[in-house]
């Protein structure tokens, strides 16, 4: 259970600070702060659960060999949950800063389709590398690397899908309607399967590691 409310934890504030900055009016700097959260709840929670926070980053890990089966639909309900409640709390805080409210955008389908996939391929490989291969092991900068992986994709891309790179953060933008709930298909598709083709990537590249 502690794996999975570190899990909760993380994925809760990576979505709190979606909403918070993107409704609160950070603009162009959004980004910065989305990355930073990342990168510390990693270094905070990597060492109970990985800090994967996201359901792309835990099936890459799974189909990878660093996470074990029976704990594959736990954490991503665990992240699931960060992504819903996330919003829900954001809502009365935004509201209190008298923040406009959102309004929903519809996406761009292939594009976005193409921007969600390779921003989650980015993300999930250089997790991979960083946090679960064997030629990095016991280095301190995997934190870094994912948080500014996702500050570089959300610059990137973040303007043709919104950048969310996570299941679990597409969820939270759909309930604080940043982005359309109809629209959601498309990052889970993208993202798991980005997820999934990174960590066939992953193997193919490190064989046996």
């Amino acid at each position: 259970m502690r794996k999975y409310l570190v899990e909760f934890i993380g994925t809760f504030f990576l979505v709190l600070t979606v909403c918070m900055t993107v409704l609160g009016g950070a603009g162009n700097f959004a980004p910065l702060a989305i990355g930073s959260m990342l990168m510390v709840m990693i270094y905070a929670g990597g060492h109970i659960s990985g800090g994967h926070f996201n359901p792309a980053v835990s099936l890459g890990a799974f189909i990878r060999g660093a996470l074990p089966a029976s704990d594959l639909l736990p954490y991503i309900v665990a992240q699931i949950l960060g992504g819903i409640v996330a919003p829900l709390v954001a809502a009365p805080l935004l509201g209190s800063m008298g923040a406009a409210d959102a309004v929903t955008s519809r996406l761009d389908v292939v594009p976005s389709l193409i921007a969600e996939f390779l921003g989650t391929f980015a993300l999930v490989w250089v997790v991979l590398h960083t946090a679960t291969a064997k030629g990095t092991e016991g280095n301190s900068n995997y934190g870094l690397a994912i948080g500014f992986t996702v500050l570089a994709c959300a610059y990137a891309l973040g303007g043709v899908s919104g950048g969310a790179f996570n299941p679990a953060v597409a969820t939270g933008i759909s309930i604080a309607e940043i982005k359309s709930f109809s629209d959601i298909w498309v990052y889970l598709v993208a993202n798991l399967g980005a997820g999934a083709v990174a960590a066939l990537a992953f193997n193919f590249v490190n064989g046996r590691d």
